[in-house]
């Protein structure tokens, strides 16, 4: 991932604190959003969708503890990294950082070589969940989404595309019943289909080199893949 392209949100209502650890991260790649407080902060949150949020935790309007828990029940943010950056090194605030759904808590002062390194670490384990996320393992069959490649019993599978995403879907969510209508939308999406049989086809090929007994025709519904 270029560092152009991460988002570190920081929240702190010392402009000092803003402007040195801002400076750091900027001069490192990375691109750099500030907010004073913890109102604000959600409110940029919200609206960026950074990968990374570091905040403080005394704050006015809106701590740091109440900022991470109203941004850990926002879907579009679930997979952000949060860490706290604050003086408070006391065991019962590092309880309620992580309680509120943080990763990490890092407390004041801290070099700025090291709070990089921390930095970089965290976003480590941004990438290595993201990874986990590209690559779908069910009994013998493995999906990269990322590299389109198919593996069953350890040889690899040409998929194309049509097939690799409709295979794709009804694997994400084994034993959903995918209605034909989501199936088009999700796959095809705007695309003009030819027939109202494409759906049909394109599992009859899945079945074909995949196995049969794991697609299941759901009447009058849509399609299941059962492992």
């Amino acid at each position: 991932m270029n560092k152009k392209n991460i988002k570190i949100l920081l929240v702190d209502d010392e402009p000092d604190i803003l402007e040195i650890v801002g400076f750091n991260l900027s001069n490192e790649g990375y691109t750099v959003i500030t907010a004073e407080n913890g109102f604000e902060g959600v409110k940029k949150a919200k609206k960026e969708k950074p990968q990374l949020i570091i905040l403080d935790v005394m704050m006015p309007e809106m701590d740091g503890v109440e900022a991470c828990e109203r941004i850990r029940t926002l879907p579009e943010l679930k997979d952000t990294v949060i860490t706290f950056l604050t003086a408070r090194g006391e065991d019962y605030s590092m309880i309620a950082g992580f309680e509120a759904g943080a990763d990490d808590y890092i407390t004041k002062p801290i070099k700025p070589k090291v709070l990089i390194s921390k930095v970089k670490a965290l976003l480590r384990r941004l990438k290595q969940n993201e990874d986990e996320k590209n690559i779908v393992k069910i009994g013998q069959l493995t999906i990269d989404r990322e590299e389109y490649k198919i593996i069953l019993d350890g040889k690899e599978i040409i998929l194309p595309r049509k097939e690799f995403e409709l295979l794709s879907l009804l694997t994400s969510k084994p034993g959903k019943v995918f209605k034909r209508s989501e199936i088009l939308d999700k796959v095809w999406g705007n695309e003009v289909v030819v027939g109202g049989r494409t759906i049909d086809v394109h599992i009859r090929k899945l079945r074909e080199k995949i196995g049969d007994n794991t697609f299941k025709t759901v009447k009058g519904v849509g399609y299941k893949f059962v492992s």
